[in-house]
């Protein structure tokens, strides 16, 4: 039987994006991509991302964050899965700042209100090896892709800590994007598989979004696609360094700072139950 039977968990959204936040800071147990899909099979626990805490890796810090995709793979950051778990733990200790680790990097956060949280997500990183893309291109504003469906312009690609692939249409309900989002995930141009944004730009300080996630689907928002989206209408000349953002589940402000590269996001996160794994998700996983 999975040690994560009977194990504590609490089901959260960030506007909307599904989140369950385990917390497996000293105990001696990690998460196998089988029992993170066993838990999205679980009545009631379907998610977007699993965000599993373990011990800080460096000092410092507050948890290391190991963050899985409903399809058991990982993903190297969740903007909206970070806010989750800042309430977690500044309600456990506290404080109104923390720094949380990723396979991706540092993350800052900073407790705004007892539901809003804002996120440092680090710099943006434009650079096609570091999206990764398949080979040079000469401009990650504009890259051509062979075989996509009609009408969709080239993408503006990004790194935040995830790969996005934005395409600004005029308008973000124009295309299928349950048809298209999987074929662009797995578009040959990227290695690593892409977070697929269809980008509808209503004025200088306001982006309608729609995603595809990799590894997870249509969702109803996600951070980092956003941050990827806010960076490369600025780049463009879209927008400024800062826009609202509005997902389906609702909207993040999102700043692309001057000073220093770095994205903050700022957005609400809510509660909606706490409990424990029963035995039966696991059954058949190995010990």
């Amino acid at each position: 039987m999975s040690k994560l039977a009977h194990h504590a968990f609490a089901k959260m959204n960030g506007i909307g994006n599904e989140i369950i936040v385990l917390d497996l800071r000293g105990e001696k147990m990690t998460v196998s991509p089988e029992e993170a899909r066993a838990i999205h099979a679980g009545q009631g626990l379907a998610y977007d991302q699993l965000m599993v805490l373990q011990e800080p890796a460096s000092p410092g810090t507050d948890a290391f964050m190991r963050i899985f995709n409903n399809d058991g793979s990982e993903s190297g950051a969740c903007g909206n899965g970070t806010r989750c778990v800042a309430y977690m733990l500044t309600r456990e200790g506290g404080r109104s700042t923390l720094a949380l680790e990723t396979r991706a990097g540092l993350l800052d956060c900073r407790k705004v209100d007892d539901l809003t949280f804002s996120v440092d997500m680090g710099p943006a990183r434009l650079l096609w090896q570091e999206i990764p893309l398949a080979g040079p291109v000469e401009d990650t504003c504009h890259v051509h892709l062979d075989d996509v469906p009609a009408g969709l312009p080239d993408p503006a690609v990004v790194n935040m800590g995830n790969p996005h692939a934005i395409f600004f249409v005029a308008d973000a309900h124009g295309f299928d994007l349950p048809v298209i989002g999987p074929k662009l995930e797995h578009h040959p141009m990227f290695p690593e598989r892409v977070n697929v944004s269809l980008a509808q730009v209503l004025d200088r300080e306001h982006i309608l979004l729609r995603v595809w996630e990799r590894g997870a689907g249509i969702t109803q928002a996600c951070g980092t696609a956003a941050c990827a989206t806010l960076v490369a209408a600025a780049r463009l000349g879209l927008t400024g360094r800062k826009a609202r953002v509005s997902l389906p589940g609702g909207d993040l402000v999102i700043e692309w700072r001057e000073a220093d590269g770095h994205v903050i996001m700022t957005g609400p996160v809510e509660m909606e139950f706490e409990g424990r794994f029963d035995p039966a998700l696991f059954a058949g996983l190995p010990a």
